[in-house]
């Protein structure tokens, strides 16, 4: 089988990039992949475990030749890697990425590219708060959902190419406009994890009559907080990237949280009960369980 990409670069060999790599080699997507970031000991980790080919820290040897670059790097240096890799690429070279914010990250990546129309935003919705080569795995997104964020410029040729990278890694990809995939992200993912953030560094500033509360947190906690042992760069870039639609979230829960303070402060136990009734039933359906 003729593969998709003769020569595939991937510009951040951690779990999302590594797991991109791993699957299209799997799924004969790909010729040769080119891994390409800033740590010797994560490349030589992608390398030994036969998720590239071979491995570069130079822009030039990373782009030579090849026929798409994906970028899964943080979302803040999206635009310098584009920038850095341009000389290197011809025209109608591919590039995307996999980051969580779409209608800015976009614009930089077309503006720092030869040629704009070969640009596809994408943002696979899946992950883990493991890092690195390491932590990489095909079948990462294996039914998950990808999102395109295609623009009115974007060729055709990319974004079928695109397509059908994702699709043939086992994904399920619908298109969408960047700014309305921001809105519905700062909500269901980065909203989440500030709150994760937010909620361990209330709990470890907090004292019971002197005592630290750490050494009593228990699976709840533990559970609600698990993705706050994230990558503090990714979400820095992420949460700074989409300041708009994360402050607008950000107000919507502080609403949410100050009806169930109201309820608490009043005493009103059958209004409280009602408003947690209606919370766990809409629980149960984010997670596809209708009982």
């Amino acid at each position: 089988m003729t593969p998709l990409f003769a020569r595939l670069t991937v510009a951040g060999v951690g779990l999302i990039g590594g797991s991109l790599a791993l699957a299209a080699r799997e799924a004969g997507l790909v010729g040769e992949v080119v891994g390409f970031g800033r740590s010797e000991a994560n490349l030589r980790l992608a390398r030994e475990r036969g998720i590239v080919d071979r491995v570069t820290r130079d822009p030039a040897a990373a782009a030579a030749g090849v026929d798409a670059v994906v970028l899964a790097a943080p979302v803040g240096v999206g635009s310098a890697l584009a920038a850095a890799f341009r000389p290197h690429v011809g025209r109608g070279t591919l590039l995307s990425d996999v980051g969580s914010v779409k209608a800015g990250v976009v614009e930089g990546l077309q503006a720092a590219w030869p040629d704009p129309a070969w640009v596809v935003g994408a943002h696979p919705i899946a992950g883990s708060d493991e890092a690195g080569a390491g932590a990489a795995r095909a079948d990462l997104f294996r039914g998950r959902l990808c999102i395109l964020t295609p623009t009115r410029t974007t060729q055709a040729e990319a974004l079928a190419a695109v397509r059908t990278l994702w699709e043939g890694v086992g994904a399920r990809v619908e298109e969408m406009d960047a700014g309305v995939h921001d809105a519905i992200l700062a909500r269901v993912s980065h909203l989440p994890h500030l709150v994760a953030f937010a909620l361990v560094d209330a709990v470890t500033r907090a004292r019971a009559a002197g005592r630290p509360l750490a050494g009593y947190a228990g699976s709840g906690l533990l559970d609600t907080t698990r993705i706050a042992a994230s990558s503090p760069e990714l979400w820095r870039d992420i949460a700074l990237a989409n300041a708009g639609p994360l402050r607008a979230a950000l107000a919507e829960f502080r609403a949410a949280l100050d009806r169930l303070e109201q309820l608490v402060a009043s005493g009103d136990a059958a209004g409280l009960e009602a408003a947690l009734e209606g919370v766990r039933a809409a629980r149960r359906a984010l997670a596809g369980d209708e009982r």
